[in-house]
């Protein structure tokens, strides 16, 4: 049995025939009976190499003894029964009595289970674990990359592969993408649970980062974003065990018939853009799923719609947006600030001065304080904009919410023209909007104290000289530099002075 697993491992790694036997010292036609029974199985060098002895011998031995009538018999609904007792609860003994009704004069349980359990190691020498349909999705990313080759520069660009595999039927979804970053990671994941058009009851994940930030035997700490991401599409999370080889022993698998299926045929193609390279792995994983598995006359794609597919709990109507967190303070004008976007969001006024959670997305921005949404607004990305709600405010200080470019406009109207002009113009220098408002505030209520006559001839001196802020028109109005003629000002000749060149010094 040892030469036997030799044998098969050398010419999968390209040995020929002749050389085999000549090394092994085997004969050439022995050496081929053996090949040919392994690709009659469908067997890889992996699964070849990683089978006991006795697995290996198992193999063999239908074909030297003879079989009964009532064991062939049996052996007809062995395809059947290992369909079966992937829906839940389906068990052996449950089979056994359908099968001995029909057949009163077959095997008894015992009989019968054993020879169910010889044909499942013959049919899956490694796979061993039972998983109940629509139970579980397994997710992993491929140790190997594939590439991506940029159209101007020809630099290359390594993607990671995204795998997953439903547990019973063993539908399985591939996807190449930019890292194993947590948008990324998500996308995919978001992306295999529609193409499966529905959601298994649990997702059991890798260790990595973006599933698992604190890993742990018995209690690992589920990303905060993926478990939300669980949430909004109602399953849970279990992730693998450290390790534990066999907690994945079914993804870790399927990642190895992907080398064989998807990343040796695309070896020697050149894609420019990942989108392309996802169309070619699309095509072979239909191919993949459409194989038959070995020793049965069904596919995985045939027993996912069979006896998965409708197992599997229904999609939302709405796909998932990535949610971000940050922290805030609530300001004494009663807004948070969000750093991102530098946009500032009302809250309640009674919140002044808590420190609050913000969960945002594309579309909403929600303030939290101790699981308490105090506020929900929607995102806005204008910076330095104000998103107001005016019972938010204090009663005093509401009116400051209502605040408006036309307001200040109107007001600076009344006045005269060269304050609306010069108030117009301090709006357009698209400044913190609370500052130009302020300013604008400030300038008005000059009014008061010089009257509009100083005031509008102030703005009209502060516009000539291009300084448009509110220390500048109070400057001119203290120092009555709004009262003095033009023709004055036109008058106006530099003094004589031994220290001043003159006009001819530069002729």
């Amino acid at each position: 049995m040892r030469k036997i697993k030799r044998i098969y491992k050398l010419y999968t790694s390209g040995v020929s025939k002749r050389r085999i036997s000549k090394e092994l010292g085997i004969s050439r036609n022995t050496v081929t009976k053996y090949i040919d029974f392994f690709k009659r199985y469908r067997l890889t060098a992996y699964e070849v190499e990683k089978m006991t002895l006795e697995e290996l011998h198992g193999l063999f031995k239908d074909d030297q003894k003879p079989k009964g009538p009532k064991l062939l018999t049996l052996q007809q609904y062995f395809p059947y029964f290992d369909k079966e007792l992937r829906k839940t609860g389906v068990t052996q003994q449950l089979l056994w009595e359908e099968y001995y009704a029909r057949h009163p004069d077959g095997f008894r349980l015992s009989q019968f289970k054993y020879w169910y359990a010889e044909w499942r190691k013959e049919t899956s020498p490694v796979m061993r674990m039972e998983h109940k349909a629509g139970d579980k999705l397994f997710i992993d990313f491929t140790g190997k990359k594939l590439t991506i080759v940029d159209r101007e520069t020809g630099e290359l660009k390594e993607l990671e592969v995204f795998v997953c595999i439903l547990g019973s039927s063993q539908y399985t979804y591939v996807e190449a993408c930019g890292s194993q970053k947590l948008e990324d990671f998500i996308r995919c994941t978001e992306n295999a649970l529609w193409f499966y058009g529905g959601v298994p009851r649990a997702l059991v994940p890798d260790n990595l980062k973006s599933a698992v930030t604190k890993s742990s035997r018995y209690e690992p700490k589920v990303n905060e974003v993926f478990a939300d991401f669980a949430e909004h599409y109602e399953t849970a999370v279990l992730p693998t065990r450290t390790y534990r080889p066999r907690d994945k022993a079914i993804v870790e698998n399927a990642v190895r018939i992907i080398y064989t299926r998807v990343f040796a045929p695309l070896r020697n193609q050149v894609f420019h853009c990942i989108t392309d390279l996802n169309m070619a792995i699309r095509e072979l994983l239909a191919n993949h799923n459409d194989m038959s598995f070995r020793g049965r006359e069904y596919s995985r794609r045939s027993l996912f719609i069979e006896i998965e597919k409708d197992e599997l709990m229904p999609l939302p109507e709405k796909r998932y947006e990535i949610k971000r967190y940050a922290q805030a303070t609530v300001h004494k004008n009663s807004h948070i600030y969000l750093g991102k976007d530098k946009h500032y969001y009302s809250v309640p006024y009674r919140h002044i001065g808590k420190q609050v959670k913000l969960v945002y997305t594309d579309g909403i921005v929600e303030v939290y304080h101790k699981q308490e949404r105090l506020a929900v607004h929607q995102r806005d990305k204008k910076r330095y904009g104000y998103t107001t709600v005016p019972d938010h405010m204090p009663s005093h200080h509401r009116f400051v919410s209502e605040w408006s470019s036309e307001r200040f406009i109107t007001w600076a109207s009344d006045i005269g023209m060269h304050c609306k002009g010069y108030v117009i113009a301090i709006l357009d220098k698209k400044q913190h909007p609370e500052q130009s408002y302020k300013s604008c505030l400030g300038i008005l209520h000059l009014a008061k104290k010089y009257g509009r006559g100083r005031l509008d001839n102030a703005c009209r001196r502060a516009s000539e000289y291009g300084a448009y802020n509110y220390n500048m028109v109070e400057r001119i109005l203290k120092k009555g530099w709004d009262r003095l003629d033009e023709r004055t000002d036109e008058n106006l000749r530099m003094p004589e002075h031994q220290n001043i060149r003159g006009g001819k010094y530069y002729e």
